[in-house]
């Protein structure tokens, strides 16, 4: 074994340099550490800019380690039995009590559906009623798995009076058993003192919180629950949203104690509440933090603000709007003891002033940053004014990376956050669950990406309970309650059961089935290109002109035509129609083996049936399949196609009942024959009828386009397959419907009715049964609709098996909901509400980006109709025009095209090809592969992707080899040029000939000259 080498030294001056780098990093973590207030403004510049799709969509990753999960509820809110035990009267029992009619902001109280139609009180008298369910609440923490439990606890149970004295003991009793329970379960308690239910006794002694005297009666109670419950919490928060309490408690009057006060009672009211929070800090601090090891901070409610437009005026305004809101409690406690200076410099003498004693009490008396996010402030309670005409959005990452930056990077716990749904909605509350995974979501995105330290987080709230202004109106549980049943039984709504699994797995963990897959499609697999309608341009090129021109080189330097004299007329050939060729180059481009394109009805039969036909247009349309052809591409072309202005008919047959009139369906079989026998020859893979919208088609209409599809289909069959050789079937539209509560046995049926109307009702009679799918014929007698036509057994056999591939359109998924949530987007008919995924990719006319949904869509029709060969004839996404890279495209284009490997690889789907839509903004603004201007087409970056993509016939990894695929015998593309141009051939190879004679006949005469002269 050869000796050990002494280990080398680093020269002096690479140690001293390495230290150096190191102090300098140090000192630079040290003073982003000691961010300067208003760094926050920072925010807006960093998010100005839409993130790439891969970072705007979800992030599959998990919180760290140790994160705290928690659920909340508020005394008032939910506990109920307002008078037992002892308990005195708060303000917001008070409140409640009286008539609001003069104030004008009444809670308005509807029943639950379902419900007894008896009124519920409009107050919190019994709400919940966790105050006789405490096993009931604490089992609802268990099968949730959170790791901490939020709530408050009322002073006025407590202390019946509010003041110092003997206390209540069984209201002291009620909050042990509580705290006991949560021991036994290994749920640690966030425990808060005041939630808005300030002691009725307090309001009418003191003016409640207008009084500085009142933060002395706080400390007493804050000193009694530190006392007796504060050996088992670990979190206190002194007060819930301040903002509220004071602004719409003594200010606005809409909340309790419903004082009408003004701005000035209102500034005084928040500046009492500020010191009184100091008061309960140093209290624990002091007298109980050695013994207890706690932590107090007070809750902070906030909205996120974006200017209209990006100018240094509305950054500063909406920097403004959020000093107005959080920072007028943030910056004197996180900060300076002060006020922002945007509030002092516009409120003048409003804004009480703090002394320097106050300040430095103030300053630091908060050991996390609890923050409240929210619709109980946001878009609610907010004051208009204080948006300072500037925009309110729901963003609590960039509301999560201001407070980072504005408030030197303190460790944030969300205290309370989530969304509402209507009062009527019962437990599949898939708005409220789209919102949490939202704010979940971002808020991993803000630890993860952004640097945030965020703690924990708590959904809000833990069961349904009185909301305040909104009294039973809306409901943000995770538990459902039917407030009028005696026993107040807690339901897991979806919400529950989301929220669950997130705890469970701790975030959103990569799983196999959202990692890409490497992979490659069969060596014969299809890749196309769409373009819905070709432009048929019949202008023919200058040399089909048979006038005879002079040129006027003298005088116009121009053209003269020669009245009276013209040449013979050529026979036009596919050369003269200067469209094509831009067209073919753009395919050879993409290196696609397919086009898929519709013809124009309408053009080739102006008048609907044979009596006119436009040769030009037929020649136009031969010559460009022709063309494709001799360059190797396979043509897929469509009949018929919906489209404005009469759905793609003649005017002549649109104007007598389109596909509602049977004769439409004759008139079709006729159209699709002189197609077929046009350009047949050339066409192997024919459409009847490409995306018909089931969507806006009546059933008598659907009814004839079956039996239409269905003449073409057997007209083709008898008459043409065997000498063409070519297949023929319809293509479908086929969104994926996914139901909106993946827990929910109701919306899962739904989706099954809404894929049978929107996909089954064609399907179902050409590649099932041959007639309609049995839940549309069931449901549509369910509501006494007898419309659905019925067909004869001959039209069955017609219609069934009509098809020689399945041929699927997809574009998007659609998410719906059983739940009755929003009336004016509700479908009665079908009973059902479509929704989308806040979370998900949108694109600019805001179809959702679900890569999966194709997936699941082939899944689907397989389980429907069998193993059948398969392509995707069409699927794609606009996106924004003035991008420079159009980055969705490219992000959409990868994930669908993955799925669909998925599909083909890993569920064994007979996917025979796949077409992206669409070839250019020509025809299809926004959503091309090439940009369109001046009559010029400018290709995109997603069409280079693309085209790797079809290079590689798939995803071919570092880890993976793709298949090997020998080499076809390809069609020379430039015999197209000598195919269309003999005539001009035969004339070259005459000029040749005659160069060659004249040069043979030159040299012959010249040596024989040579001889005789010698």
């Amino acid at each position: 074994m050869p000796a050990r080498a002494p280990p080398r030294r680093l020269p002096r001056l690479v140690l001293l340099r390495w230290l150096w780098l190191h102090l300098l990093l140090l000192a630079l973590r040290a003073l982003c550490l000691s961010a300067e207030p208003g760094q926050g403004a920072q925010t807006w510049a960093r998010f100005a800019r839409p993130p790439a799709p891969e970072a705007a969509g979800l992030l599959h990753d998990t919180f760290p380690d140790g994160f705290l999960w928690a659920v909340g509820s508020a005394a008032y809110q939910t506990e109920g039995g307002w008078r037992q035990h002892g308990k005195g009267a708060s303000i917001w029992d008070t409140f409640t009590h009286h008539s609001l009619a003069t104030q004008g902001d009444s809670p308005i109280i509807v029943a639950p559906s379902g419900a007894p139609s008896s009124p519920l009180p409009s107050t919190g008298d019994v709400a919940s009623d966790s105050y006789n369910n405490v096993y009931r609440d604490t089992e609802g923490l268990r099968e949730l798995g959170v790791t901490h439990y939020r709530f408050s606890i009322s002073w006025a149970r407590v202390l019946p009076n509010g003041t110092a004295g003997t206390p209540n003991r069984e209201g002291l009793r009620y909050y042990r058993r509580l705290l006991e329970r949560l021991r036994e379960l290994g749920v640690q308690p966030v425990v808060t003192l005041y939630h808005w239910d300030l002691p009725q006794r307090l309001q009418e002694a003191y003016d409640g919180w207008a009084n500085r005297t009142l933060a002395d009666h706080f400390r007493d109670y804050a000193k009694l629950c530190f006392r007796h419950f504060g050996g088992q919490v670990k979190y206190w928060i002194t007060i819930d949203n301040p903002y509220v309490v004071a602004w719409h408690g003594y200010a606005t009057g809409r909340l309790a104690p419903g004082v009408r006060g003004g701005s000035r009672l209102g500034y005084l009211v928040a500046h009492n509440l500020l010191l009184a929070h100091a008061k309960i800090w140093h209290l624990y601090n002091t007298s109980f933090r050695p013994t207890q090891g706690g932590q107090v901070s007070i809750a902070l409610g906030s909205h996120w603000i974006s200017p209209r437009r990006m100018t240094d005026h509305n950054i500063r305004e909406c920097q403004k709007s959020l000093d107005f809101v959080l920072g007028w409690f943030a910056k004197p406690i996180f900060v300076d003891g002060d006020y922002p200076e945007s509030m002092k410099s516009n409120l003048s003498s409003l804004l009480p002033a703090f002394t320097e004693s106050e300040k430095r009490f103030i300053r630091g008396t908060a050991d996390f940053f609890a923050l409240s996010f929210g619709p109980t402030l946001s878009f609610q309670l907010l004051d208009p004014g204080m948006k300072f005409r500037q925009v309110e959005s729901p963003s609590l990452r960039q509301l999560l990376s201001w407070i980072d930056l504005e408030y030197n990077h303190p460790q944030i716990f969300i205290v309370e956050n989530g969304w509402f749904v209507s009062g009527t909605t019962r437990r599949d509350d898939a708005k409220c669950m789209y919102y949490l995974k939202k704010f979940v979501m971002e808020t991993l995105k803000a630890i993860r990406l952004d640097g945030v330290d965020v703690i924990g987080y708590t959904a809000w709230s833990l069961m349904d309970g009185f909301e305040w202004h909104r009294g039973y109106n809306i409901r943000r549980g995770l538990f459902y309650v039917d407030f009028l049943s005696q026993d107040k039984e807690l339901l897991p709504k979806s919400s529950a059961f989301f929220y669950q699994k997130l705890i469970e797995d701790n975030g959103f963990p990569p799983l196999p089935e959202n990692q890409p897959l490497e992979g490659t499609f069969p060596c014969d697999f299809a890749w196309g290109v769409v373009d819905n309608y070709i432009q048929v341009d019949t202008t023919l090129s200058q040399f089909t002109d048979p006038n005879v021109y002079l040129w006027d080189v003298h005088h116009s330097k121009r053209l003269i035509k020669v009245d009276g004299v013209a040449a013979k007329r050529r026979k036009p050939y596919c050369v003269d129609f200067s469209a094509i060729r831009p067209q073919i180059t753009l395919l050879r481009e993409m290196r696609v083996t397919h086009f898929r394109f519709s013809l124009d009805w309408a053009l080739i039969l102006p008048l609907g049936n044979q009596t006119q036909v436009n040769r030009t247009v037929l020649h136009v349309y031969r010559c460009m399949i022709s063309e494709l052809v001799y360059a190797n591409i396979t043509p897929v072309v469509a009949l018929w196609q919906p489209a404005a202005p009469h759905q793609g008919l003649p005017h002549a047959l649109a104007k007598y009942g389109a596909w509602e009139n049977p004769h439409t369906a004759l008139a079709f079989a006729d159209y699709a024959g002189l197609c077929f026998k046009e350009l047949g020859q050339w066409v192997k893979f024919w459409i009847t009828m490409n995306e018909p919208n089931t969507r806006n088609m009546t059933y008598r209409a659907g009814h004839h386009l079956l039996k239409a599809h269905a003449l073409a289909w057997h007209l083709y069959n008898d008459k043409f397959r065997a000498a063409q050789k070519g297949k023929i079937s319809i293509a479908l539209q086929a969104d994926w419907i996914e139901p909106a509560c993946p827990f929910s046995q109701k919306d899962k049926e739904v989706a099954e009715r809404v894929l049978e109307f929107d996909i089954g009702w064609l399907a179902e009679p050409i590649f099932g049964s041959g007639d309609y799918p049995r839940v549309m014929r069931d449901w549509l007698n369910q509501k006494n609709n007898f419309l659905l036509p019925y067909f004869t057994e001959d039209e069955k056999k017609q219609i069934r098996g009509s098809f020689d591939f399945l041929a699927v359109s997809h574009y998007t998924t659609i998410l719906v909901d059983w739940e009755k949530e929003d009336p004016m987007k509700y479908n009665d008919y079908l009973e059902v509400q479509e929704m989308t995924d806040i979370t998900w990719l949108n694109s600019p006319s805001q179809v959702a980006v679900v890569p999966w949904g194709l997936r699941k869509v082939l899944n689907w029709l397989r389980s429907k109709y069998g193993d059948l060969p398969t392509y995707v004839t069409a699927n794609g996404i606009d996106d924004d025009p003035h991008a420079e890279q159009d980055l969705l495209r490219i992000y959409y284009i990868k994930n669908y095209v993955n799925e669909a490997l998925k599909a083909y690889v890993l569920d064994g789907i007979n996917l025979c090809g796949y077409f992206a839509y669409s070839l250019s903004d020509r025809s299809a603004p926004k959503s091309g592969f090439y940009r369109y201007a001046a009559n010029q087409f400018e290709p995109k970056p997603s069409m280079k992707h693309y085209r790797k993509i079809i290079d590689n016939n798939g995803f071919v990894g570092s880890g993976t080899l793709g298949g090997f695929c020998p080499e076809e015998y390809t069609v020379c593309t430039e015999c197209s040029f000598f195919q269309t141009r003999k005539s001009l051939l035969v004339f070259i190879l005459f000029l040749v000939f005659s160069f060659i004679i004249s040069l043979a006949l030159i040299f012959y005469y010249s040596k024989k000259g040579q001889r005789s002269y010698k």
